[in-house]
């Protein structure tokens, strides 16, 4: 058959079927020329042979350029005009046919069906490479199928417009394609390895996957053959399919679609430009409602959505992707940045630190940090928060070692209008502040034993009540606690409790002191001086020669903190542009140590001695090199002025000449 348009294709008869010709779409060859009825003619099998016969129609029907009044035998080669289109009755499908006008890009010739990609046994009675919904309207005969049809493909473009996977648009795809066009059965299928590659049919078996699948009445998918998929794959062509339970070479097996007999098919190619996404294969069982070339047309738009809703879904997949790994590696640099910005170090030893808070800052794990004072514990615990999922939370800080066992309580729980003296109002403790974010608690190993086990309960989970109150209160908090103390030891002496104990010890960070990086000392001394200098407006540039040397020197007993305090008097004091040995400060405890002498110390042969009696004779000396100056003292030791007076009291010890 050709028509004006060029087009040509293929139908064959079977002797026990009538072929009714028509532009209505319940016809086996549905026409859509304009001077073609909607029940023109239809060509039947007697006892005779082959016949036509006319059905009223209004421009009539042709044979031989002869109009047909009454039925017509048909022999080999006839030729049947209806309107512009021309059919011929052959036996010989490799017969010539001349259509009435040329060819136009897109359709399928004669000439092509008869080559080597066409199954001469196969009932395929059209074929189609493009849609007429790209085209201007053109006018249809069945409007309510017409306009339900593009109601439907408006909706489904926006529903494509919002999902998040292939799956999702094969279901889509199907729910607006079974029941609308005929089909009872239709299915999506789609390549595993996108590409233009071309595939034989062995690939092709293995990277087709089912994507989705429909069923009206609850058959089970049959795919039709490998070779009619490879034909619709190379030739970028819809095929439609009539007698399908009939056709040997339409399914892998004989009596696969015979199993749900069916009785027409559809396999349209899910095609973008030169990318072919997969297929849409197509079955209708139902004889009284087959599938026609309306659905063919139908199905080609939607294959047509499907594969501009697939590319667009790769390119926000792949935008996506890129978009999560660029912001992977931002976080990546911000979470070193931030570590680095604050520990200022190139040694091993800071290195190595690094590397386990990024460790473990992404768990919510307790932390116990360990260091002597003055190593930038703090740093270290903010550091931890600020690399964790917790990071946009509060970061509340509190040292526990610097208020009196009743103020701790109420600070760390807090506390109700009126449960003590000064109470003025209800005020959140720590505990609250803190809540979805990370409580650091520095100096934890001097909490009284009765805050202890207060403290031990909400580690473990349980509710608190504020003091003086009476309400249950959860907490999702993260707990990062420092210590200068002997944790061990302070259990031995039952000062520390067990439980507590081995709670905070979940994850260890040991802080190194400054003395045993000295190689970071010209870092942070550079560090602490462009920082004031630029706070200050200072036009200082840097260390001399010999006022570096003078810092490395230096034992620096009170670690980060002094070498901060030291750079910042000299950075003050300095006159030009560089700071000189003259400019630095550097504690007298420092000098006596240099010659192995302190202060006072009497010269006696080295003794057994426990930690509490050295570190009692450090503190009373180190009192005498300041004539009782507390503070003073504090700031040589490299620790608050409160943990001077605890410790001073725990030891009862006298300050002479306290000022």
């Amino acid at each position: 058959m050709a028509d004006a348009s060029g087009e040509t294709l293929c139908f064959p008869l079977h002797e026990d079927q009538i072929a009714n010709i028509g532009r209505a779409s319940t016809n086996r060859i549905v026409l859509t020329d304009e001077k073609c009825s909607r029940y023109h003619c239809e060509v039947f099998h007697s006892s005779t042979g082959w016949k036509l016969r006319d059905r009223s129609s209004r421009n009539g029907t042709y044979v031989n350029f002869e109009q047909v009044k009454q039925d017509h035998a048909l022999a080999e080669g006839d030729l049947i005009r209806i309107g512009h289109t021309l059919l011929r009755f052959t036996s010989d499908v490799k017969a010539d046919m001349q259509a009435p006008a040329p060819l136009v890009d897109g359709e399928t010739s004669l000439d092509m069906l008869a080559g080597d990609h066409w199954d001469h046994s196969a009932s395929i009675v059209r074929r189609q490479k493009r849609s007429s919904y790209r085209d201007a309207p053109a006018e249809k005969t069945d409007e309510g199928r017409s306009g339900l049809q593009l109601s439907r493909l408006y909706q489904m473009a926006l529903e494509m417009g919002n999902t998040k996977s292939a799956q999702e648009l094969a279901d889509i795809v199907l729910d607006g394609l079974v029941g609308i066009t005929g089909a009872d059965i239709g299915a999506v299928l789609m390549r595993q390895d996108y590409g233009s590659t071309r595939l034989d049919e062995a690939r092709l078996e293995r990277d087709l996957v089912i994507s989705s699948y429909r069923s009206l009445n609850g058959e089970t998918y049959k795919r039709v053959s490998r070779s009619l998929s490879q034909q619709v794959f190379e030739t970028a062509e819809a095929i439609l399919a009539f007698d399908v339970s009939q056709t040997e070479g339409l399914t892998r097996s004989r009596d696969s679609l015979n199993d749900i007999q069916a009785k027409s098919l559809i396999v349209a190619p899910i095609l973008d430009g030169s990318e072919t996404y997969g297929l849409i294969h197509l079955y209708s069982t139902n004889l009284e409602n087959p599938l026609d070339a309306d659905s063919l047309d139908y199905t080609l738009a939607v294959a047509d959505q499907l594969a501009v809703a697939l590319k667009n879904l790769q390119q926000r997949q792949s935008l996506q992707e890129g978009l999560k790994r660029m912001k992977s590696e931002n976080l990546q640099l911000r979470q070193q940045l931030a570590i680095e910005s604050e520990l200022v170090g190139r040694s091993a030893a800071m290195q190595q630190l690094r590397e386990t808070i990024s460790l473990v800052a992404p768990t919510d794990a307790v932390v116990l940090i360990r260091g002597e004072s003055g190593v930038g514990k703090e740093l270290v615990a903010r550091a931890i928060h600020d690399n964790s999922r917790r990071k946009e939370a509060p970061f509340v800080c509190m040292n526990c070692a610097a208020l009196s066992e009743s103020l701790l309580e109420s600070e760390l729980f807090g506390h109700e209008k009126g449960s003590f003296t000064g109470a003025t109002g209800q005020k959140p403790g720590k505990f609250e502040q803190a809540h979805k974010g990370t409580l650091f608690l520095d100096e934890v190993g001097e909490m009284s034993p009765s805050i202890q086990a207060k403290f031990l309960r909400v580690l473990e989970g349980h509710p608190f009540e504020r003091v003086g109150g009476s309400t249950s209160l959860h907490v999702d908090v993260r707990l990062v606690a420092a210590t200068n103390r002997n944790l061990e030891e302070a259990v031995r002496q039952m000062t520390f409790r067990k439980d507590l104990y081995f709670r905070l010890q979940v994850l260890e960070i040991v802080v190194p002191p400054l003395r045993d990086r000295g190689e970071d000392i010209p870092v942070l001394a550079d560090y602490f001086a462009r920082r004031l200098a630029q706070k200050t407006g200072r036009r200082v540039h840097g260390f001399s020669p010999s006022a570096m040397a003078r810092l490395m020197d230096y034992h620096w007993p009170g670690n980060i903190r002094e070498l901060q305090n030291t750079v910042e008097r000299a950075v003050v004091l300095c006159a030009g542009e560089y700071i000189e040995s003259a400019n630095i400060q550097l504690s007298k405890l420092q000098a006596s140590a240099e010659t192995g002498e302190l202060p006072a110390a009497p010269s006696a042969p080295l003794r057994e001695q426990s930690m509490e009696e050295v570190e009692k004779g450090h503190i009373l000396r180190t009192l005498e090199l300041t004539e009782g100056n507390k503070s003073r003292a504090a700031q040589i030791l490299g620790i608050e002025r409160s943990t001077l007076d605890r410790k001073l009291k725990k030891y009862g010890l006298k300050v002479p000449r306290e000022t």
